[in-house]
């Protein structure tokens, strides 16, 4: 069951990213941000009174608030590398991510076996590789480096705090969703106003730009909200099924589902590295999932 609860949230990862991409390319990173997660909160909004969430009120929500503000934080840190440096560099190293949460199961005590430790060694290496790294060209700035690092740090810190954000039932899930999206909201609308503050635009320009062209993208914006939602919850019930570092690594596979999806829906063609490094990626599941 955690294999198939952790797989599925790569999949969804890495349509969201797939989706949040796309849409970055008409408008604003911040904007996807801020309004993909604001369509979400609502929808998480209606599924906590529908099922009595509130009564799971608790200080384990302060694990989900940690989450929803260090998420934003880590996003903009990778965008801005990814504005800096070559994406063969922030990419590969971005997806390691899944140190964190790894080394915090460890820390916990928790013990893999020998062929989970073979697989968990193989996942990350194509993953890793599926970024398509650039084993050549020209230096990269340290400040892109210091800042995939810090986006690396904080979406792994993301992973290892909602494993402790929520309780075991429907209406505890969807409670501390709910509040991780509304810290991702409130840290991502002041970092929009900030943004606009200093005359960056904040809506689409052009023509077609404006609230017209957020209001004809909703689809696509709540498309990637709920799907990063889908991806949280999936993972935060995989940790109750079976070990942390076996969740986070497969979880951990949405580079490869984003890099396929590139290749099926725009015909994007993979570097060779890249098609190595799904090769071991699905070797590492396989691995993963049998052990």
């Amino acid at each position: 069951m955690t294999a198939v609860l952790a797989l599925t949230t790569s999949l969804m990862w890495g349509l969201a990213d797939f989706g949040g991409g796309l849409l970055t390319r008409r408008m604003s990173a911040l904007t996807v941000v801020v309004v993909s997660q604001t369509l979400a909160a609502a929808a998480l909004g209606v599924l906590v009174v529908a099922t009595g969430g509130w009564s799971e009120w608790g200080g384990h929500l302060w694990f989900a608030a940690a989450a929803g503000v260090v998420g934003p934080v880590a996003m903009l840190a990778f965008y801005k590398a990814l504005s800096k440096g070559p994406m063969g560099v922030v990419s590969p190293l971005a997806s390691l991510a899944v140190v964190v949460p790894v080394a915090a199961g460890l820390a916990l005590g928790e013990r893999p076996g020998w062929l989970q430790a073979v697989g968990i060694t193989v996942a990350v290496a194509g993953v890793v590789l599926a970024g398509g790294p650039e084993l050549r060209g020209a230096p990269v700035q340290r400040q892109t480096i210091a800042l995939t690092l810090v986006s690396a740090v904080g979406f792994g810190a993301v992973m290892a705090l909602i494993e402790h954000a929520f309780t075991a039932t429907a209406g505890g899930l969807f409670l501390a969703l709910l509040v991780q999206r509304v810290c991702n909201v409130a840290v991502g609308g002041a970092a929009l106003y900030v943004q606009s503050r200093r005359g960056v635009p904040v809506l689409p320009t052009g023509s077609d730009g404006g609230l017209r062209a957020v209001t004809s993208a909703l689809p696509a914006l709540a498309f990637v909200g709920l799907a990063d939602v889908a991806a949280n919850g999936t993972y935060m019930v995989a940790t109750l099924y079976g070990p942390v570092t076996t969740a986070a690594v497969l979880a951990s596979l949405y580079p490869v589902v984003t890099a396929l999806a590139a290749r099926g829906v725009l015909h994007e063609r993979l570097r060779g590295i890249q098609a190595a490094g799904a090769g071991l990626a699905l070797c590492g599941t396989v691995l993963l999932a049998s052990a």
